[in-house]
C-alpha cells in the first residue's frame, strides 16, 4: 500500500486522505459479470490491503448514480461499450483524474481527452464461421456480411443491442449513413432467423445447423472452451477478422471512471492505477481472453491462436456520437423484426 501511494504525489495525499477519514476499502459499480472481475479485484487487495466491494448491475447505472447524488457510495464505475461510457460521462456523474501512471498506461485512444474515463481491455467484433461451410478467407471484410450468396446463413443477436449498435456506428463511419443503411438492409437479408439470444446463443445456432455465420465478440470463444456443455459449440466454429474496406476489426472497450461522488477517491485512484499495471493487464487477459490496453502487454496463448488482429482506427468517441445514428438506422431497415 505505501509503495503504491508513493507512486505519484497525487495519489500520496488522497492515501493520506483516505486514511484520514475512510475505512481501507473501495467501492465498485459494475456491469460486468461478478466472475470476470472477481480475479482482479482479488490479487488488487491481496497486493494494498484494501477491500473492494463490487455491485453488479445489469442496466441502469446512470439512473442509480443519479438517483443516489452526492450521497452515492460507489467510488468506480467499470463498463463495457463505449457508449456507456460516454452516457456515464455526459450525464456529469464522473470526475476527471489526473494520473501520470494511468497517461503513461493507457494509450491516447484508450482514454477521454478529458481524463474522465480510461479503457482497460479491448475486444473486437467479428465473424464466428462454420468450420465445415464456411471456407478460409471466404469473408474478409464486413462488408462481405451482404453479400447475396450467404442468403439465410447469418445469426446475430438484437440490432439494438450496444455492442451491434457500436459495430453499426462503425459502418456508419466507414460507408457513410446512405451506403451503410444499404449495407444493414443486405445484412438482414441474410438473416437465417429473427435476431435473437446473445453471442454465445448464436455460436449454438452455427453448431445446431440453423446458420453458417454469427457474429460476436472474441472473448466468447474462450469462456465457451471453459464450459464443457459449451465446447462443443466452440470446437464447430472458427474466428475470422472481417475488416472494413478502408480500415481494420471493429474493436470496442471495457473501461473504468471515477464517480463524482467518489468517497473513497483515494482508494479508487489506487484501483484505477492497478487495473492499468502490467500485472492486472495480465490477469484480465488470461481470465476474460481480451486484448489488453497496456502497450506490450501479451495476449493470452488462446487469444494469440485466433489470429492476428488489426485494429479499426475510427476514434472511440466518434463512435459513440453515432450511436443514435445507427439506432435509427436499425429501426428505418427493421431489422429485429
Amino acid at each position: 500500500m505505501r509503495n503504491l501511494c508513493r507512486k505519484t504525489a497525487l495519489a500520496a495525499l488522497f492515501c493520506l486522505m483516505a486514511g484520514a477519514v475512510s475505512p481501507q476499502e473501495v467501492n465498485v459499480y459494475s456491469y460486468r459479470q461478478p466472475d470476470l472481475v472477481k480475479p482482479l479485484f482479488d490479487a488488487f487487495t491481496a497486493e494494498t490491503g484494501i477491500a473492494v466491494n463490487v455491485s453488479f448491475l445489469n442496466k441502469g447505472m446512470v439512473e442509480k448514480l443519479e438517483a443516489e447524488g452526492k450521497r452515492s457510495p460507489a467510488d468506480v464505475v467499470l463498463t463495457v461499450d463505449i457508449s456507456r461510457l460516454a452516457a456515464i460521462v455526459d450525464a456529469g456523474l464522473t470526475q476527471p483524474v489526473a494520473s501520470a501512471i494511468l497517461e503513461a498506461n493507457i494509450p491516447a485512444e484508450f482514454r477521454d481527452p478529458s481524463n474522465q474515463w480510461f479503457g482497460l481491455t479491448s475486444r473486437a467484433r467479428v465473424v464466428f464461421v462454420s468450420k465445415t461451410a464456411v471456407g478460409k478467407g471466404e469473408i474478409t471484410t464486413y462488408e462481405d456480411l451482404a453479400d447475396p450468396k450467404w442468403r439465410g446463413r447469418i445469426c446475430v443477436r438484437s440490432g439494438t443491442h450496444a455492442y451491434n449498435l457500436a459495430l453499426f456506428s462503425a459502418a456508419i463511419a466507414h460507408l457513410g449513413k446512405a451506403d451503410a443503411k444499404i449495407w444493414l438492409e443486405g445484412v438482414k437479408a441474410n438473416l437465417a432467423r429473427k435476431p435473437q439470444g446473445n453471442d454465445r446463443g448464436q455460436i449454438k445456432a452455427v453448431w445446431s445447423g440453423e446458420c453458417d455465420i454469427s457474429i460476436g465478440n472474441t472473448y466468447y470463444m474462450g469462456a465457451m472452451l471453459q464450459k464443457p456443455e459449451q465446447k462443443e459449440w466452440a470446437d464447430a466454429v472458427r474466428i475470422e477478422f472481417p475488416e472494413f474496406e478502408d480500415g481494420g476489426t471493429h474493436v470496442n472497450l471495457s473501461g473504468m471512471a471515477m464517480t463524482k461522488a467518489a468517497p473513497n477517491a483515494g482508494n479508487a485512484l489506487i484501483l484505477m492505477e492497478y487495473l492499468s499495471s502490467a500485472k492486472a493487464q495480465s490477469i484480465y487477459a488470461e481470465s476474460n481472453f481480451e486484448y489488453p490496453v497496456l502497450p506490450g502487454a501479451p495476449v493470452s496463448d488462446l487469444v494469440a491462436s485466433w489470429g492476428e488482429l488489426t485494429p479499426d482506427s475510427v476514434n472511440l468517441m466518434d463512435l459513440a456520437g453515432l450511436r443514435g445514428a445507427a439506432l435509427r438506422m436499425v429501426e428505418q431497415v427493421n431489422f429485429d423484426n
